[in-house]
């Protein structure tokens, strides 16, 4: 297989251009490849992309098909039927797919272009939006060290690192046991600083301490700044943090292992949803502080 460079591989097909994939799409037009996409409702966030019809549509046209969509559902939706991606894309053609989504769903789509004779590689992405516009996305594939090797032009160009996680489905779980990470430091975050609240320390004491300490990730103090002030702008909205937990939680019950904390984070981000679907999934801080306040 031929590099994946700008010129061998002029146009790529988004399958779904949100928040994440518009970011993408600018370094990748930046870096001279042509951009195409799809997307449900029709809309673009970049309006020097061209939006066709179906996701067939964009296959048909598109050298390599990126999939950007937010769950197994979505996925479901755009890859099979009669307008899906995979009745347009031809033998020898390449399917990254960029989405988180649950192993069950990766394997599907493994073997569904298996059968089409197209490369399949599992390449979500750690990194919310700024990270995505900033360039310093980190890409968790699944797949062959060739096809990983073939596909690394357009990797590099939306991200700072890939890592290659193994064999086909292996960029999927690992994108799984980064978000659970995630999520659970977060609900860790937030029913500490309820306690604080509640215990009678000043708010912006704590937060600003919470600031300054190494046992804090440089993710979690971003979160932290916003729950300060109360800005819920979404940069990972608390709908998608929910579900990979959730993903997270179920393929760790089919392995028979306990993970309580995980469920037990699953439970605040569920909250978070329910009361902030849209808004970014830190807010399941504020959901803590409501508890303090006795106002919950």
């Amino acid at each position: 297989m031929t590099a994946l460079t700008p010129q061998n591989t002029p146009l790529l097909g988004f399958i779904g251009f949100g928040a994440m994939a518009t970011r993408m799409g600018v370094h990748l037009r930046n870096a001279g490849y042509g951009v195409i996409a799809y997307t449900p409702s029709g809309k673009s966030g970049d309006p020097a992309v061209e939006i066709l019809p179906t996701a067939r549509a964009v296959a048909e046209k598109a050298d390599v098909v990126i999939a950007c969509v937010p769950d197994d559902e979505a996925l479901e939706a755009s890859m099979y039927g009669e307008n899906g991606a995979l009745v347009g894309m031809k033998a020898g053609g390449v399917l990254l797919n960029t989405s988180s989504v649950s192993p069950e769903a990766t394997d599907a789509l493994l073997a569904a272009g298996r059968a089409k004779g197209v490369t399949v590689l599992d390449a979500p992405v750690s990194g919310s939006t700024p990270e995505a516009e900033a360039h310093a996305l980190v890409i968790l594939v699944g797949g062959s060290v060739e096809d990983v090797a073939n596909a690394a032009p357009i990797f590099d160009t939306i991200g700072k690192l890939t890592i290659h996680a193994g064999p086909s489905g292996s960029g999927a779980k690992l994108k799984l046991v980064v978000n659970g990470i995630m999520g659970a430091g977060l609900t860790a975050l937030a029913e500490t600083v309820s306690y604080g609240l509640a215990s009678g320390l000043d708010r912006s004491m704590l937060f600003d301490a919470l600031d300054q300490v190494a046992v804090i990730s440089p993710h979690h103090k971003r979160k932290l700044r916003a729950a300060k002030t109360g800005d819920f702008t979404s940069q990972f909205p608390s709908r998608l943090m929910q579900k990979d937990m959730r993903l997270l939680v179920d393929a760790i019950a089919r392995q028979a292992i306990p993970a309580p904390t995980l469920a037990g984070a699953l439970q605040v981000l569920s909250l978070g949803r329910h009361a902030h679907p849209n808004d970014d999934y830190s807010a399941a801080i504020a959901i803590m502080e409501r508890f303090a306040a006795n106002d919950a």
